[in-house]
């Protein structure tokens, strides 16, 4: 777990991201259009960091780790909330809509579609096998994002015991993810607590 980072700056929809001309509602609708579309699971990670830091330069990895962090801590998917935090950062009120009609639209269309295959299909030991090939690319894409992205949350031992009690709690005593988030959280603020380092040092 990271230290409290500042929220994203916000530039005038009039600038854009980069103190130039704005980017277009078009190529915001665009950029989450195809994300929706192509990413799988927490796979969605990669694709929305491919896209949004290495592709369009509209965060660098700080602001993109920080936008990751506030999506994780408010309700809903992940994806969704990126979408609403770039585009408002982008463009406004506007630009959120229209990034969130964009990453929303895809998935929507075919959960949809493939609702009405599953059910049709559902006892076919293909549909079963597509489902866990689907699982297993989801799983290494968010594996990979984890390990490009994931080195500046390792850099320090207290970072890493946070982790490794996250990670015992959920996966092998199996603990409520909302008592976790009462035990661990309250112990990840007072380390990083206003004052202290990056390391939680003085």
């Amino acid at each position: 777990m990271s230290a409290i980072k500042p929220p994203l700056p916000s530039p005038s929809p009039e600038v854009g991201a980069a103190g130039e001309t704005p980017v277009s509602l078009l190529e915001i609708f665009i950029t989450f259009l195809i994300i929706g579309g192509i990413s799988f699971g927490g796979g969605v990670v990669a694709y929305l960091r491919n896209a949004l830091v290495v592709q369009k330069a509209w965060l660098d990895e700080e602001e993109f780790l920080t936008a990751l962090e506030i999506s994780q801590a408010l309700p809903g998917l992940n994806a969704t909330n990126m979408s609403v935090i770039v585009g408002d950062r982008l463009r406004g009120p506007v630009g959120a809509i229209v990034g969130f009609l964009g990453m929303t639209l895809p998935g929507g269309l075919l959960v949809f579609v493939l609702g009405i295959v599953y059910v049709s299909n559902h006892g076919n030991p293909t549909m079963h096998s597509i489902l866990a090939g689907i699982g297993a690319a989801a799983v290494g894409l968010l594996a990979a994002v984890t390990v490009q992205i994931g080195h500046k949350q390792l850099e320090h031992l207290r970072e890493i015991l946070l982790i490794l009690i996250t990670v015992v709690m959920v996966s092998f005593l199996h603990v409520s993810l909302v008592l976790v988030l009462l035990t661990v959280l309250p112990l990840a603020l007072f380390i990083y607590r206003p004052g202290r380092g990056e390391a939680g040092e003085p």
